[in-house]
């Protein structure tokens, strides 16, 4: 087996195991693609593809916590959200390389200050519980248009917007955000297979590593202290960014 396809599922399992633990798995399977020369748009259309049968996995894990929500509201989010996701992943097939190779690292800065100050960015958005429509379109669609275009930070973003809406039980906050998550991926694999940006090889290796990652994320994550691991995180995210940064200045 070559090196590239032992990177591609090892980055895979990292990255179901943060999806369903923390977020920030797109941190390692976006670069882990772009390193093995994968064009970044493609790679971005085959991380989100690839993080798909790991979001059903975690969503299978949390079932009974989203069973406990509305189901009208869980229908009704998800037609939003594959709205949003869907108008997200065009724009990205429509977006030129170079304009996005151009936001990339800006797009993972930005990622990683939300990763980061997650818990800030929760508690801020709960000072307003009430401010915004719970559950609403004005809310959902947007973020749900950047998850499509940009995969980076949304479930951390989706936590944040829960607790804006006033939603305080976090397994259930989990639940949803993995089922919404797994919805958005599902509409974005459709779009960019249509248009061509799916690398197949490598993202079904990938996928392989997502699909353990998410169903062992929980117990492993159990393992290991949650501040390490959100360290781990932030410097991988920190250091992607960096070596992205580097790569615009250098125009490679």
């Amino acid at each position: 087996m070559s090196f590239d396809l032992v990177l591609l599922i090892v980055a895979g399992f990292l990255g179901g195991m943060l999806n369903a633990v923390a977020g920030g798995g797109t941190f390692i399977t976006f670069p882990a693609l772009v390193f093995t020369g994968v064009p970044p748009i493609a790679a971005n259309a085959s991380s989100t593809v690839a993080a798909l049968p790991g979001y059903l996995a975690s969503a299978i894990g949390f079932r009974r916590d989203l069973a406990r929500l509305d189901r009208a509201v869980v229908v009704r989010l998800t037609w939003l959200t594959l709205l949003g996701g869907a108008t997200g992943s065009v724009l990205l097939l429509v977006s030129s390389s170079k304009a996005f190779s151009l936001l990339v690292p800006f797009l993972l800065l930005i990622a990683t200050l939300v990763f980061v100050f997650a818990a800030q960015v929760r508690a801020f958005a709960s000072r307003f519980r009430g401010g915004v429509a719970a559950f609403g379109a004005g809310t959902m669609i947007p973020v749900a248009i950047y998850g499509g275009y940009f995969n980076g930070g949304l479930g951390i973003i989706l936590l944040a917007l829960f607790s804006l809406w006033g939603m305080t039980d976090l397994h259930e906050m989990n639940g949803l955000k993995t089922w919404l998550s797994f919805a958005l991926s599902l509409i974005s694999a459709a779009i960019f297979a249509a248009g061509g940006q799916i690398v197949w090889v490598e993202c079904l290796v990938m996928s392989v590593g997502t699909i353990l990652g998410g169903f062992l994320g929980a117990p492993a994550a159990r393992l290991i202290p949650m501040p390490a691991l959100r360290g781990l995180i932030a410097v991988v995210g920190f250091g992607m960014t960096a070596a992205f940064f580097w790569r615009l200045i250098n125009g490679a």
